[in-house]
């Protein structure tokens, strides 16, 4: 996993932009992204914003899928998925709303809604380059702690420690949906490259654990190290446990200058 550690949230943003614009201008116009949604990505889709917005990057024909979708939440909802990718990734990125898919989050379809959104993935030939944040508990997309490492998009159950941290968003946390759905650790994993962005303190745990620890299913994005194209993006507060966060420096700034994404 290529680690990079930066001053700050801010500096994440730009960092974490750059690089999915270099991973995107590898692949073409017709790009697959994955977006997360939360806070941790929020810098990183501003500065792609303004990257499009100075013409510096073109997203108008790529496609888009989300990670997932509370269930029972109307989409018009301000904290639905549906509505957050929009506000957040659609309209200020330029994509084009008829290739932003979410996760089908209606009760009475959920029967068939992982099937469904696994067969919109196949169809638009994968996920070229997946942008994750990642929850206190280690969680990506809505994989609480002891999901399965190779599962697909299903129904889950939110963890006291999720709903705590996303009752910021909403009236109290009793207002937080129980349910969510979300594609799975293994449907990530098939992602050909991954940018994970995270800040701030909260986070430092699972970080350490997500990059220095054992892959287990207990901090489910250590499951990252077993990726072939995986990069994490972090500030000084969430790296603060890190055991050799200044061989990760030393890594990135012995880099040549080719690799870099701050020269």
């Amino acid at each position: 996993m290529e680690v990079i550690i930066c001053p700050n949230e801010a500096r994440v943003g730009e960092i974490g932009a750059a690089k999915v614009a270099q991973l995107a201008a590898k692949v073409g116009p017709q790009v697959v992204l994955g977006v997360a949604t939360g806070s941790s990505p929020l810098a990183t889709y501003r500065e792609l914003a303004a990257l499009v917005a100075a013409g510096e990057l073109d997203l108008s024909a790529a496609s888009a899928f989300a990670l997932d979708e509370y269930v029972g939440l109307p989409y018009e909802h301000p904290e639905s998925y549906h509505a957050t990718i929009a506000r957040t990734v659609t309209t200020p990125l330029g994509l084009d709303p008829a290739r932003v898919h979410v996760p089908d989050g209606d009760p009475a379809r959920l029967d068939t809604a992982g099937e469904r959104y696994e067969a919109e993935i196949a169809a638009a030939g994968g996920v070229d380059v997946q942008i994750l944040g990642v929850g206190a508990n280690g969680h990506i997309g809505f994989n609480e702690p002891t999901s399965s490492l190779a599962s697909r998009t299903r129904i889950k159950t939110l963890a006291p420690r999720t709903i705590t941290d996303n009752a910021r968003f909403f009236e109290s946390a009793a207002a937080v949906p129980r349910h969510c759905i979300t594609q799975g650790i293994g449907t990530i994993m098939d992602a050909r490259a991954i940018v994970l962005v995270a800040t701030g303190d909260t986070k430092a745990e699972a970080i350490a654990a997500i990059i220095e620890g054992s892959v287990t299913s207990m901090w489910p994005g250590s499951v990252l190290q077993l990726h072939r194209h995986a990069t994490c993006v972090i500030d000084e507060a969430a790296a603060g446990s890190l055991k050799l966060k200044g061989y990760y420096k030393q890594v990135y700034a012995n880099l040549p200058d080719w690799q870099r994404l701050d020269v």
